[in-house]
C-alpha cells in the first residue's frame, strides 16, 4: 500500500520532517508558484505551508485527496478555513508556539522605549555622539498596565514582575484570585489609563476590541505614557494614537502589528516618537522549530484518524456520526454564552440531553469551551488548551447528560455562575433533515432562533411600541433585520427580543436604542466562523 503524501510548501525545519516519521511519502514544492501548487495538490493527503502560501478554494478544490492543512504558526488568513470545512478538510495550526517570542518581544518593546534604543543606535551609526539627546527611565517602581491576561499577558507579567514594578491588569473573564497569583492588580481599563506609566497589549481582535483604546482612553492617560501592542493590529484606534503622539497627549508607543500589514502610507511612520516592528511576534528560530514540530505531530494524528487537539475547523477521531453535527453548534453556544456574560466566570456546566448521549460526548464539552474561551482568549483556542484555560482561571467545569430531552430530540445547554453570583444559560439544538442550527432558550427564556453570523440580544420591560422604536432605528441606519424572536413570561414584565441583522451594528446606534427602549440589557454578538 502507498504512503500517504505529505506535501512541504515552504522552508520547514529539518525537525519538522523528522516528527514526520518514515510513514508518509513527503514531497516539496514551492507554495509561491501557483501553477506548481495546484499541480502537486492532486496527489497530497496532507499540506504543510507558513504564511506565504495560499490555500485558497482553489487550491482546495485542487487536492481532491486532501485531508489536513497544517499552517506551522498562529495566523491562518492565508488559509480559506470555510472552503475547507466546507470539503470537509481539517485545518491545524500551532498556537502556542511563538507565546515566549511574542512576549519576549512585548518586554523588548517596552525596555527600548524606556531608553530610546532605536533612536541612539540610528544616531550612533550616523556617527553622533548625543548621549544627553537619550536620556531615558527607569521601570523600577513604575506601573505597567497589561490589558489581557490570557497565556501570553500572563508571561509578560511574570518577565515584568523582576524589574519590581507595580502590575495592573484590565481583563473582565480573570477573577481577581487568578489575577493575585501573577502579582496583578486587576482594575477597569479607565483605571489602568490613568495610573499606567506603560501599556503592554495582549487581547484578541473581536468587534468588542476593535478600537478598544481610542481617543477618550488617550485622554486619560499621563502624557508620560508608553504603550505597546504586539497583539493584534486594530485594538488600538491607529488615527487616535497618530493624534495622541503628534500632539504630545502620549510620550511613545511601541508596535509590532498594524490594521493593514504592511501598513504603506501610514502617517504612524513619520512620527519620531513611535518604534515599529513588522510583525516578529513569532519570528524566532524556537517558535519557528515548534510550529513546525506541533503541526507535524497534527498532521500524523488527522492521517491516522485520531483527535487532532489543534484543529481550528473540525474534530478529528472516532466521533459518532450523530455527534458530529453538535460540535459546531456547541462551539457557538460558546461565543454567544460568553458575549452576554459581563463578568468572570466561576462555573461551566456543559449539558447534553436526548439521545446522542448514548455516544461518547465529551468532544462537546471541549467544543463549548473552544467556543467561549476563543471569545476572550488572545491566543489560538484549540480542543486541548481550552480545559487548560478553564483551570488557570479558576473556573470548574462539569459535562452532564440526560438521555431524556422533552421538547428536543437532542439539547445541547451551556449554564454557569457569574463572578457575580448572577446565572446565564444558552441552548441550542439541530432541526430538520438539514440539521439547521437554533437557538431555543437564553437565561430562561425560550426563543427559536437560527444560528446567524450577526446577532442583537436586548432585555426590556415589555410595553406597547418597543418594536416600532428599533426598527425604526435599524431600518433609518440601512441594517436589515432578518429575523426577530420576542419572549417573555409575563404581560408588562421583562422582555428579551432577539433579532438577526445582516451586518454590524455602530456602537453609537446601540447606545442610543438603549436610552430609548431603557433597555436593561443590549449587547451585539458577531459569531466567528466554525
Amino acid at each position: 500500500m502507498s504512503k500517504p503524501v505529505v506535501l512541504i510548501a515552504e522552508q520547514l525545519s529539518p525537525a519538522t520532517v523528522d516528527a514526520l516519521g518514515p510513514d508518509f511519502d513527503v514531497r516539496h514544492v514551492d507554495g509561491t508558484d501557483r501553477a506548481a501548487l495546484l499541480a502537486a495538490l492532486p496527489e497530497a493527503h496532507a499540506i504543510l505551508i507558513r504564511s506565504a502560501t495560499q490555500v485558497d478554494a482553489e487550491a482546495i478544490a485542487a487536492g481532491s485527496a486532501l485531508k489536513v492543512v497544517a499552517r506551522a504558526g498562529v495566523g491562518l488568513d492565508n488559509v480559506d478555513i470555510k472552503a475547507a470545512t466546507e470539503a470537509g478538510v481539517m485545518v491545524v495550526n500551532a498556537p502556542t508556539s511563538n507565546v515566549v517570542s511574542a512576549a519576549e518581544l512585548a518586554v523588548g518593546h517596552i525596555l527600548a522605549l524606556a531608553r530610546h534604543i532605536p533612536e541612539a543606535n540610528a544616531s550612533m551609526k550616523a556617527g553622533e555622539w548625543k548621549r544627553s539627546a537619550f536620556t531615558g527611565f527607569e521601570l523600577y517602581e513604575k506601573t505597567i498596565g497589561i490589558v489581557g491576561l490570557g497565556r501570553i499577558g500572563t508571561l509578560v507579567a511574570q518577565r515584568l514582575a523582576g524589574f519590581e514594578v507595580e502590575l495592573l491588569g484590565y481583563d473582565p473573564y480573570v477573577p481577581p484570585a487568578r489575577a493575585a497569583q501573577l502579582g496583578v492588580t486587576l482594575v477597569t481599563l479607565d483605571e489602568l489609563m490613568e495610573r499606567s506609566d506603560v501599556i503592554t497589549i495582549h487581547i484578541p481582535k473581536t468587534p468588542e476590541t476593535t478600537n478598544l483604546i481610542s481617543t477618550d482612553e488617550f485622554a486619560k492617560a499621563k502624557p508620560s505614557l508608553r504603550i505597546v501592542n504586539a497583539s493584534r493590529g486594530g485594538i488600538i484606534d491607529e488615527d487616535a494614537l497618530h493624534e495622541a503622539l503628534a500632539s504630545g497627549r502620549i510620550a511613545g508607543a511601541g508596535l509590532d502589528v498594524f490594521v493593514s500589514e504592511p501598513p504603506k502610507g501610514s502617517p504612524l511612520l513619520d512620527l519620531p516618537t513611535i518604534q515599529l516592528t513588522p510583525h516578529l511576534g513569532a519570528s524566532t528560530d524556537e517558535a519557528q522549530e515548534k510550529a513546525g514540530v506541533s503541526v507535524a505531530k497534527s498532521v500524523r494524528l488527522a492521517l491516522d484518524g485520531e483527535l487532532v487537539p489543534d484543529a481550528v475547523n473540525v474534530a478529528g477521531g472516532t466521533i459518532d456520526p450523530s455527534v458530529r453535527p453538535g460540535i459546531p453548534l456547541m462551539e457557538k453556544l460558546g461565543q454567544v454564552w460568553a458575549s452576554l456574560a459581563d463578568h468572570s466566570f466561576a462555573s461551566i456546566d456543559v449539558e447534553v440531553r436526548g439521545e446522542i448521549v448514548a455516544h461518547d460526548v465529551g468532544v462537546l464539552k471541549l467544543a463549548a469551551l473552544k467556543g467561549i474561551f476563543g471569545r476572550i482568549s488572545s491566543e489560538q483556542v484549540s480542543y486541548v488548551n481550552a480545559p487548560l484555560l478553564a483551570e488557570q482561571r479558576g473556573v470548574e467545569v462539569r459535562l452532564i447528560t440526560d438521555e431524556v430531552s422533552e421538547e428536543y430530540r437532542n439539547l445541547l445547554t451551556i449554564r454557569g455562575s457569574l463572578a457575580d453570583g448572577t446565572q446565564l444559560s444558552v441552548s441550542g439544538t439541530l432541526v430538520g433533515a438539514k440539521q439547521v442550527q437554533k437557538i431555543v432558550e437564553i437565561n430562561g427564556y425560550d426563543v427559536e432562533v437560527p444560528m446567524a453570523e450577526h446577532f442583537i440580544v436586548m432585555l426590556y420591560t415589555d410595553r406597547p411600541g418597543i418594536v416600532a422604536v428599533y426598527g425604526k432605528e435599524f431600518g433609518e441606519a440601512q441594517i436589515n433585520i432578518a429575523g426577530m424572536q420576542i419572549a417573555r413570561h409575563t404581560a408588562g414584565g421583562p422582555a428579551l427580543s432577539v433579532l438577526t441583522v445582516d451586518s454590524q451594528v455602530p456602537d453609537e446606534l446601540l447606545e442610543r436604542l438603549r436610552g430609548e427602549i431603557d433597555a436593561s440589557f443590549l449587547r451585539e454578538i458577531t459569531l466567528y466562523e466554525v
